[in-house]
């Protein structure tokens, strides 16, 4: 089993979304991470999805997704020719003599601390699933009382592979 990020445009319609994540549920696929938003040109909508599976399994998804309707255009992300970024809030429950070590462990991450309160603080870190696996890892004598990822987002580098439609 490996995992591949595909990168999809497609038309800005309703119900886009559902069709694609219906593909992946109709045959069995399995998706690891699904973000979606809006390009420059609001007429189109750019869809990151982290699949795993082995190579045929790879393969079959990207001719199947190539086949439907609003699919205007579908490519791998390989991590050697891509950026690939991750959102996670964190919710850690903090007393005052604890906070400042989650502060400390958030400065070395270059995470923000969005929220304050009594009892918790709410930290914003941007990266790669790597690092946000590690910071959490490193909260380890700490309560997380919420998480939530994003799912990857990535663009190729370069402009060779930018699609004009």
């Amino acid at each position: 089993m490996r995992k591949k990020v595909f990168q999809l445009l497609v038309d800005n319609t309703s119900g886009v979304l559902s069709r694609i994540s219906g593909l992946f549920s109709r045959r069995g696929y399995n998706i690891e991470s699904i973000t979606a938003g809006l390009t420059a040109d609001p007429r189109f909508t750019r869809i990151t999805i982290v699949a795993s599976g082995d190579d045929e399994i790879l393969d079959q998804i990207e001719k199947q997704v190539a086949k439907l309707v609003d699919v205007r255009d579908i490519k791998e992300l390989a991590p050697e020719n891509s950026v690939y970024r991750e959102l996670a809030l964190i919710k850690v429950r903090t007393n005052s003599e604890q906070r400042q070590g989650v502060i400390s462990v958030a400065d070395i991450f270059r995470a923000k601390i969005i929220d304050v309160a009594s009892d918790s603080l709410i930290v914003e870190l941007t990266g790669d699933q790597a690092k946000i696996d590690a910071f959490i890892n490193l909260l380890e004598g700490y309560e997380i009382l919420e998480l939530a990822r994003t799912g990857i987002a990535g663009l190729g580098r370069g402009t060779e592979n930018v699609t004009y439609l």
